[in-house]
């Protein structure tokens, strides 16, 4: 009561911004909407985040209510802002970093999610809404990792990483996961498959711990150790093991699906199909790298290098013997490929691996092609990274992706990992 005015509450604004859920696994669609706004009203929606580093990732997008003055963005299109569109899930993909050139990694998989701000406002404009105050706001929580996963620390021999471990007693496909170039041990792909119902050895190789701080070699009998070690485990079924991996990282596992037999299942994504940069060694056998052009190196108007073209051509005679023997690989292969994957000519080095095993009478590979995808093709509903600085270079490296199409590829891609695993992997129960 404020002199002669009485204010009921069927007055006062009832502004929601439902988020469901509001705590799921990082590859888990989230349903988001809004009541409560007057008809056809412009609004903005926003996402934030901080990563452990600080770094502040952010996104917007404009859309306007219906009828009813009701959003949802299963239905509802964006106009405009970071996307344009029917995209359910574009706030998360679409974050940005506020700093250049930086990539969103999850580091401690097991203890703390990403906390994801939404906000609602009821303005479209090109302010910097980080400074608004919203008519609405819902927190959601994004882990990498799910009730009853157990990790491990893996400190055996010369391996190291991360086991993860589903709950339950198991046995559980076994799978080994492999980052690239970036070296340290990588675990939010893992810990996340682990919730699918993996165990999935998060495998370090370099600049981790007491491992060699710069690749110079890949010794594939590390490899082979680490194979061992995982089905080994008590809780991991035999007699084999699937790989997932990408970039450098798949040209390692690539070799491993050719020489470890060990390996009945590899998901190469983005890789190359001939040694590059440094020798492979394996018992007796040294493949040496094919030859690189720095000459060849490209800038992009970002400044990032493009690898693109730098490496020599696998289909030249003299390469040949860098050339991976693929129709020695015992299990199946699945390449997942970027169109526009600036650091390597990867649907043309996936399509020479193709030929080379229907040429030896194989039908033991398959291939996804995704157009306008780029070279870091990760689990569903993360940000395009389009750059990011390398160890070794003093600019950052190009791995190109257009966003929409990016993140369509990283949704239907992983629902292919999930099929391709557990086809190939999981036994078929007994028949009672």
């Amino acid at each position: 009561m404020a002199g002669n005015t009485t204010l009921s509450l069927c007055d006062l604004p009832m502004f929601q911004l439902t988020a469901t859920p509001a705590s799921a696994l990082a590859d888990e669609p989230v349903h988001i909407r809004v009541t409560g706004l007057p008809p056809l009203q412009l609004v903005t929606l926003t996402a934030s985040l901080k990563d452990e580093k600080g770094n502040v990732f952010r996104s917007k997008a404009f859309y306007r209510t219906n009828e009813v003055g009701e959003l949802d963005l299963m239905k509802a299109p964006a106009f405009g802002g970071d996307y344009v569109g029917v995209h359910p899930m574009g706030l998360f993909w679409s974050l940005k970093c506020q700093k250049a050139f930086r990539r969103l990694l999850k580091q401690d998989v097991m203890n703390s999610p990403f906390w994801v701000t939404l906000n609602l406002y009821d303005t479209v404009g090109l302010q910097d809404f980080s400074t608004e105050e919203p008519i609405a706001s819902q927190v959601v929580q994004r882990w990498f990792s799910a009730p009853g996963v157990q990790r491990v620390q893996v400190r055996e021999g010369r391996v190291r990483g991360a086991l993860f471990l589903p709950p339950g007693e198991g046995p559980f496909p076994g799978v080994i996961d492999l980052f690239g170039g970036r070296g340290g041990l990588v675990e939010f792909r893992a810990s996340l498959l682990a919730a699918h119902g993996f165990a999935v050895l998060a495998l370090a190789y370099f600049a981790y711990e007491d491992l060699p701080k710069l690749l110079q070699e890949i010794d594939l009998e590390y490899f082979e150790e680490a194979a061992n070690l995982l089905l080994a485990h008590p809780k991991v079924q035999t007699p084999g093991i699937g790989v997932i991996s990408v970039s450098k990282g798949a040209e390692i596992g690539l070799a491993m699906a050719c020489f470890l037999k060990q390996v009945v299942a590899t998901i190469c994504i983005n890789g190359t199909t001939a040694i590059c940069e440094f020798p492979l060694l394996y018992k007796d056998l040294v493949i040496a790298p094919i030859p690189m052009f720095m000459e060849r190196l490209q800038f992009d108007i970002s400044g990032a290098v493009r690898l693109l073209h730098y490496r020599g051509d696998p289909r030249d005679k003299v390469n040949q013997r860098s050339v991976l023997p693929v129709e020695k690989a015992q299990g199946s292969i699945l390449f997942i490929v970027g169109e526009n994957d600036e650091c390597m000519k990867s649907r043309e080095y996936a399509e020479q691996a193709l030929h080379r095993l229907q040429n030896h009478g194989r039908n033991n590979g398959r291939m996804l092609v995704y157009p306008g995808a780029g070279h870091l093709i990760e689990p569903p509903y993360s940000p395009l990274c389009y750059a990011s600085p390398n160890m070794k270079l003093s600019s950052p490296l190009l791995w190109g992706g257009e966003p929409t199409a990016h993140a369509a590829a990283q949704e239907h891609s992983w629902g292919e990992i999930l099929k391709f695993f557990r086809q190939h992997l999981i036994q078929a129960r007994s028949k009672l």
